[in-house]
């Protein structure tokens, strides 16, 4: 089976995810909230299902400003559920708003979700499983690692000959630290 980094390149949708995203690191707590949630909602389907539909996840859920979603209601969730543009399962959407939630409480807590995530690190990936598992709602260790991995916390996003694996390397990772 071949793997990420000789499939994706060129293609519409994961080449440029390989190419600009996966693995590099990630400090904003915006943007590593919309990539747990991104993951959570991969889970039973296809990265590319959600790669497609990841401009009305970042609709729906307002530029993933996570304070936004934290206040979310019930009308939210209504009107999340029959939006088409995202995946409209009442599991996946709830973990979002109680996620989001959860990350406003690290942040008052640590400063920031970024902080809390490195002050754990490093890890093996079973003790970030539970530490996600306690912590979140709807992660397990598919969920987890790939977020640790998208995120640069966990090795495994590139192969080492990978041209994007050379730049992440000189951005210094969580991972290579």
């Amino acid at each position: 089976m071949p793997n990420y980094c000789e499939v994706a390149p060129g293609h519409l949708f994961h080449g440029p995810y390989h190419d600009l995203e996966y693995g590099f690191p990630v400090a904003d707590d915006n943007a590593l909230f919309e990539r747990l949630v991104l993951e959570i909602n991969q889970a039973g389907l296809s990265w590319l299902t959600i790669l497609k539909k990841r401009e009305g996840f970042w609709t729906a859920f307002e530029g993933f400003d996570v304070h936004r979603v934290a206040g979310y209601g019930e009308a939210d969730r209504e009107r999340l559920l029959s939006d088409a543009g995202i995946i409209r399962n009442k599991l996946k959407i709830n973990a979002a708003i109680e996620n989001a939630k959860t990350i406003c409480e690290l942040q008052k807590e640590f400063g920031s979700f970024s902080a809390w995530l490195e002050g754990y690190h490093p890890m093996e990936k079973d003790e970030w499983v539970k530490l996600f598992k306690k912590t979140f709602l709807f992660t397990g260790g598919e969920i987890t690692g790939e977020f640790l991995m998208s995120t640069g916390y966990q090795p495994g996003a590139h192969v080492e000959d990978c041209p994007v694996f050379k730049k992440i390397a000189r951005l210094k990772p969580p991972h290579l630290r």
